[in-house]
C-alpha cells in the first residue's frame, strides 16, 4: 500500500473534522473550524506527519476550538439573544405626549443647571465634553480625584432636589415603575 503524503492526510482529516464538527450541531462553522484546526497544524505542528500522531492531535485541537467557540458565545450572550422580529420598533416620534413630556424634562433640566453654582456648572460641562475624572482633576486644578467625585456627587445631589427630587419614572419591563433615582444615585 502506497504511503500517504502529508496534505492527503491533512485532506482526510478535513472531511472527518467535518463530519465532527456538524455532527456536534455546528454545521455553519464546521468550516471555519476545519480550517482553524488545519491552519494550527500547519503553523505550530509541521513536524508531525504520521496519520497516528495528526488524527488525534487535531482533534484535540479541534476540542479546544469548539470550547473556545463555546466560551465567547456565551460570554457575547449569544445564546439568550431574543430575535429583533419578536420586538416590533416604535419611533418615539409618532407620540406627541412623549416628545411634549421629554420637551418639558429638558425645559426643566436646563432650568434647573442655570440655578447651580458655577463650580457644578463647569464640572457638568466638563463631563458632557468627555472628559474623565481624572482629565477634570487637572483642569480645574485639584490635587485629589476624590475631590473632584465628592464635587460630583453634591452637585448630581443638587441637581435632583432642583429638579423635584426624583429623575424621570421609567417602566421596567410592564412590572411596576421605579425611579432612576435608583440607578442614578
Amino acid at each position: 500500500m502506497a504511503e500517504l503524503t502529508r496534505e492527503e492526510i491533512l485532506r482526510q482529516i478535513r472531511e472527518r473534522i467535518l463530519a465532527f464538527a456538524t455532527s456536534r450541531g455546528l454545521r455553519d462553522e464546521a468550516e471555519d473550524l476545519a480550517q482553524d484546526v488545519l491552519i494550527v497544524l500547519h503553523e505550530k505542528y509541521p513536524n508531525v506527519t504520521e496519520l497516528t500522531e495528526l488524527v488525534p492531535l487535531s482533534f484535540q485541537i479541534l476540542r479546544y476550538k469548539m470550547l473556545d467557540r463555546h466560551r465567547k458565545k456565551l460570554r457575547r450572550g449569544e445564546y439568550n439573544q431574543e430575535s429583533v422580529d419578536d420586538h416590533p420598533l416604535v419611533d418615539p416620534k409618532d407620540d406627541p405626549s412623549l416628545q411634549a413630556e421629554q420637551k418639558e424634562q429638558v425645559t426643566q433640566l436646563i432650568a434647573a443647571l442655570w440655578q447651580l453654582g458655577e463650580r457644578c456648572q463647569k464640572l457638568f460641562r466638563l463631563k458632557l465634553e468627555g472628559h474623565t475624572f481624572a482629565e477634570i482633576t487637572k483642569i480645574v486644578g485639584e490635587h485629589s480625584i476624590n475631590t473632584i467625585y465628592t464635587r460630583d456627587a453634591r452637585c448630581r445631589k443638587q441637581l435632583l432636589n432642583l429638579m423635584g427630587g426624583q429623575w424621570e419614572i421609567i417602566p421596567l419591563d410592564g412590572k411596576g415603575q421605579r425611579s432612576n433615582k435608583d440607578a442614578v444615585g
